[in-house]
């Protein structure tokens, strides 16, 4: 089913396929499947564990290629591109956020936030102001030289939003990112990521299970063997 918009998107996804091998068996996630994603829209992806969710996600940022079909971003084809072009690219472009953090336990908060930035020519300086800025929208200034094990599970989510955000990217993908949050937790990050989509223009797709942090989004569509649906399946 194609759930296209009629106006043009940041993110098009043209007629794509995902194939993986497991020995001699082809495992089919993604069939033929189309997705137009607007600039500034909040998207919220659900479905069944297995459904190709996380897939998807990975084709948009630039993390894996599609067995077929076209991946465009903001007019630039990136399922066409070299690797080091396209991992340029999903630098400047992509930010990533993920259920589990993934933040260096040695670096404190603000020097977690800048590991993106060290990829930019950006000097020391430039680099500092650009931290302190990310820290300051997801309110955690406080706790910048703080280090992972000593902030709550909220807190280092949003140490992940500040280091997603950094870079100014086009994209932000979230990957559950409420899963291992308590309730009141989890809410002050759909809160942020609202006011990311609102106040500051984002345009987010966010994988998610819990119908709770999909009603935050401003569309949600539903993947289910392979293909896109307006409805959850039945």
């Amino acid at each position: 089913m194609n759930t296209s918009p009629s106006n043009g998107g940041l993110v098009k996804i043209q007629d794509v396929e995902k194939t993986f091998r497991r020995g001699s068996e082809e495992i089919h996630v993604l069939a033929n499947l189309n997705l137009d994603v607007p600039a500034a829209q909040f998207l919220a992806l659900m479905g069944p564990s297995g459904s190709g969710k996380t897939t998807l996600l990975n084709l948009i940022g630039g993390l894996d290629r599609p067995s077929r079909g076209e991946v465009t971003v903001g007019g630039q084809r990136i399922d066409q591109l070299p690797d080091r072009r396209l991992a340029q690219w999903r630098a400047r472009h992509v930010g990533f956020v993920f259920q589990l953090y993934n933040l260096m336990p040695v670096l404190t908060a603000e020097r977690n936030v800048e590991l993106p930035l060290l990829l930019t020519p950006l000097s020391r300086a430039e680099r500092r102001r650009h931290v302190q800025t990310a820290l300051a929208v997801v309110g955690l200034t406080h706790r910048a030289r703080h280090h992972p094990r000593t902030l709550s599970g909220g807190e280092q989510q949003r140490v992940g939003i500040a280091r997603a955000i950094v870079t100014d990217p086009t994209l932000l993908l979230c990957d559950e990112p409420t899963g291992d949050l308590d309730r009141h937790s989890g809410d002050e990050i759909l809160d942020l990521l609202q006011a990311l989509n609102r106040e500051h223009g984002k345009t987010i797709i966010m994988v998610t299970h819990d119908p709770h942090a999909s009603a935050r989004a401003g569309r949600t569509l539903y993947l289910n063997k392979g293909q896109l649906t307006t409805e959850p399946m039945r």
